[in-house]
């Protein structure tokens, strides 16, 4: 089973937040070659750790060394699931229901997800109680 890491879950596990413990106990439990992310991961996640830059939740060495550490981790045990033209249509699509509440990268979380037949792993409420509704299966920690 292919466990899709979206970017709440990844920022948790590298910065000081509340559910860093949990996070990081639940990877390690995880067989890394079950473990995938996407290139929009990586894009979403520089950006989250910008944000917190700018809004001094971090310094800019910590940033850094955040930053080396999860493309460690990405070359060492995640796979890369492919974005293709069709999964930004699919997620457009799906930001279309506008009863979900869905952001453009959590919907494309979703539809990278529903291609690939990835369990979709989140700390995001909103996004963990969509997904089933869009057939994907969904692990909320």
């Amino acid at each position: 089973m292919t466990l899709y890491l979206d970017t709440s879950l990844l920022v948790a596990a590298l910065t000081r937040e509340s559910k860093t413990a949990a996070v990081q106990r639940w990877l390690r439990e995880q067989a890394t070659m079950d473990l995938a992310l996407s290139d929009w991961t990586i894009t979403e996640f520089s950006a989250a750790l910008a944000l917190k830059l700018r809004t001094q939740q971090i310094e800019a060495s910590d940033r850094a060394d955040v930053l080396a550490e999860f493309t460690r981790w990405t070359e060492e045990n995640f796979a890369i699931l492919p974005i293709t033209s069709l999964q930004f249509r699919t997620a457009a699509r799906l930001a279309d229901q506008t009863t979900a509440g869905l952001r453009a990268g959590d919907a494309l979380h979703l539809a990278v997800c529903a291609d690939h037949g990835a369990t979709l792993c989140t700390l995001d409420r909103r996004l963990g109680k969509v997904g089933p509704d869009f057939g994907v299966r969904t692990i909320l920690l």
